[in-house]
């Protein structure tokens, strides 16, 4: 979809990353309005109350850069989030295989056609839990979670993350605060969110990315 332009904002849809959350349609139908054509019309609201669902959009899918050339902030705490029996939602200042970022969903079933990005394929049974318990052992001690934040899609392997993030549950507890965290991406591993390994016994392909995939 071409960027939607407004005298305030380029808004930007990549359909590829989008999960059908509902947060934009839900949150103001008036401008995103799946039975009109084009499903988005910035011309029913005003920038502020559009930029707010934007930003509630769970897996970035919907982006926008304002006219005088400011993005989107980053939060106060980057936050690593599991949804029960589904992805890992990552919000913060992120740059993922490369790529700059604010919100992703990530897929954790291991079955996504759209790697490293969440594509729904856990709806198919995928199990795993979002209500983790809190890992004192591993928990480090970060009065600041911001700052940037890499993730790095491990070609047939887990997911790596560093920075400054907190692993919450899908309830908003604290799991563990972290510097580094690999969590798993291929659906097996027995101490979820966290890599076991066992994407090497099971013997797990997946690439980094879709591009990947294409070539």
């Amino acid at each position: 979809m071409k960027p939607i332009e407004t005298d305030d904002l380029t808004i930007r849809y990549d359909q590829r990353q989008c999960v059908h959350a509902r947060e934009c349609v839900l949150g103001l139908p008036k401008v995103f309005n799946t039975d009109a054509r084009p499903w988005i019309q910035p011309e029913h609201g005003d920038t502020e109350e559009i930029v707010d669902v934007i930003e509630a959009c769970p897996s970035g899918a919907l982006s926008y850069v304002r006219k005088d050339g400011s993005e989107e902030p980053a939060p106060r705490v980057n936050r690593v989030r599991l949804w029960e029996d589904g992805p890992i939602e990552v919000h913060g200042d992120l740059t993922v295989n490369g790529e700059k970022r604010r919100r992703v969903l990530l897929c954790r079933c291991g079955k996504t056609a759209n790697p490293p990005f969440c594509n729904n394929a856990h709806r198919k049974g995928f199990e795993a839990t979002g209500l983790v318990a809190f890992d004192a052992d591993s928990d480090e001690d970060l009065d600041d979670r911001s700052g940037p934040v890499e993730i790095i899609a491990q070609e047939n392997g887990s997911y790596r993350i560093t920075g400054r993030f907190e692993i919450i549950g899908s309830d908003g507890h604290r799991i563990a605060r972290k510097t580094e965290a690999y969590l798993c991406r291929c659906g097996a591993s027995g101490n979820k969110p966290f890599c076991d390994g066992s994407h090497k016994r099971l013997g797990f392909t997946k690439p980094s990315s879709r591009d990947e995939t294409e070539a």
